[in-house]
């Protein structure tokens, strides 16, 4: 019962990761800044995503 509960968040987060990437490129950010929050996300997840959340560009 355990790996499949992990299994299903571990899927549920990679969404998130991954929604959270496709807003950082399509936001009005320069190239840089997009360049950069898809490294912090992609090294960090949960701080970066956290990081993200509240810093990151909004729109």
């Amino acid at each position: 019962m355990g790996i499949e509960v992990g299994g299903l968040l571990g899927l549920i987060w990679l969404i998130i990761l991954v929604w959270a990437i496709v807003k950082v490129a399509k936001s009005p950010a320069g190239p840089i800044a997009k360049l950069l929050w898809i490294i912090v996300l992609l090294v960090f997840p949960l701080v970066g995503l956290i990081i993200w959340l509240l810093m990151g560009p909004k729109g």
